[in-house]
């Protein structure tokens, strides 16, 4: 898929992704540490990643969802990544599309993913509805439970979803990683070229 070229406003360059601070947000080197202080004009698009990564295999995956996203083709499209257990309501209500990332912890998400809806939940009831989201899950299993569990939650609050779930199932693999850089790739190409409608 071919998406249009849009004004480069506050891009991200392509490079390594950084260490995360102690808040649980993700930065690239040389990029402002606060987001008040990136250009935030009209015109560009934000994506939020909110990704439970407790293991090696679960960190490669968001970082594959991170660099798909950050592409050096895709202009206008500000990606803020932050640990469930430190998102909060105002980032949700920042983002014009959002990526979920867990594990599968006994046939349903992880803790810190179900916390984060919990404490976003009825601030965002009212406030996020049609809000694009797409998932990704590595599982053990076949990730079902997990899936299902927030396919519910994000239904109550209405969120569309604009991609099938990414699920890496069974022994760990490059193709993992391979499909969660799409998916980034793929959700920041969309708000780039507006294919998703925009909330807000």
């Amino acid at each position: 898929m071919t998406f249009p070229k849009m004004t480069r406003i506050a891009r991200y360059r392509h490079g390594a992704l950084g260490a995360s601070d102690h808040s649980g947000r993700y930065h690239e080197p040389g990029l402002a540490r606060h987001w008040s202080t990136i250009d935030c004009s009209m015109t560009a698009k934000h994506l939020l990643i909110v990704a439970h990564a407790p293991s090696p295999n679960t960190e490669a995956m968001r970082d594959a969802v991170l660099r798909g996203a950050r592409d050096e083709d895709i202009d206008g499209v500000e990606v803020r990544a932050v640990a469930p257990l430190a998102a909060v309501a105002d980032d949700v209500l920042w983002a014009h599309a959002i990526i979920l990332g867990t594990s599968e912890n006994f046939g349903y998400m992880s803790g810190a993913l179900k916390d984060f809806f919990d404490r976003i939940y009825y601030p965002c009831l009212e406030r996020t509805p049609g809000l694009p989201y797409a998932m990704y899950i590595r599982a053990g299993n076949d990730g079902t439970g997990a899936r299902r569990s927030i396919e519910r939650i994000v239904g109550g609050l209405r969120w569309r979803s604009v991609h099938e779930p990414v699920m890496c199932v069974g022994p760990f693999a490059p193709s993992c990683c391979q499909a969660c850089h799409t998916l980034g790739m793929t959700i920041a190409a969309g708000l780039e070229a507006e294919i998703f409608g925009l909330r807000h």
